[in-house]
């Protein structure tokens, strides 16, 4: 599903990654762990063909980094979703907004997007706030919404950019049940984390961000 196969990748002269290989298989949840700084963003990064490899390759389902279209990449976008530690949402705009607005831009008919972004938000447990504003929400919910805006365009994996760096405890460990879950129902999830007590609560395969290299 995701391979990197001998990336290097360096910002300046501060070498990321030097040769990382990684390899994501459908239905897992994998972390990647390591301090600020090692590479944790830039590895989804690459994964989102925001940024390219100066050497080696990324590959995301049939899309390699060496020959994708500028014009292909946001098809690419739209089945990989992307939630951030700051949640990235518009607070000019209500809950039933911020989720539908991915899928308004890609044309989808009214009638769809009001079943599918009430189909994801009952998902979440935040149906009853659709028509809540940004920033009535507690960060929890704000996170939940994050997730339900990744999820409506139907992505075959998740990347997740340290979701609880923000939260307390108890809607940390919320919004990683509800990340279980998600993973539960088939999808890949790939999430970034320096918090190894909830790799610990929440188990799943890790990787760990190691002398500009991906290490099990």
């Amino acid at each position: 599903m995701i391979v990197f196969e001998n990336v290097w990748y360096k910002i300046g002269n501060n070498s990321i990654f030097s040769g990382a290989d990684f390899r994501l298989n459908p239905g897992e949840f994998v972390y990647v762990v390591g301090p600020s700084g090692s590479g944790k963003s830039t590895l989804l990064r690459l994964i989102h063909m925001d940024i390219f490899p100066i050497r080696g390759k990324v590959t995301v389902s049939d899309h390699v980094s060496q020959t994708i279209k500028s014009n292909e990449i946001p098809f690419l976008r739209r089945k990989v979703g992307m939630v951030f530690q700051d949640y990235k949402l518009l607070e000019d705009r209500n809950v039933y907004e911020n989720v539908a607005l991915a899928l308004w831009a890609t044309g989808v008919s009214s009638r769809r997007i009001k079943k599918r972004v009430l189909q994801i938000l009952t998902e979440v447990r935040l149906s009853h706030k659709r028509y809540a504003m940004i920033q009535e929400l507690s960060g929890g919910e704000q996170q939940r919404v994050s997730i339900a805006r990744a999820l409506v365009n139907e992505p075959f994996v998740l990347l997740a950019d340290e979701p609880t760096g923000n939260l307390d405890a108890d809607s940390a460990e919320d919004v990683m049940r509800l990340l279980k879950r998600i993973n539960g129902k088939g999808m890949a999830v790939l999430m970034t984390t320096h918090r190894e007590d909830l790799v610990r609560m929440f188990p799943g395969r890790m990787v760990r961000i190691q002398q500009e290299r991906l290490v099990e």
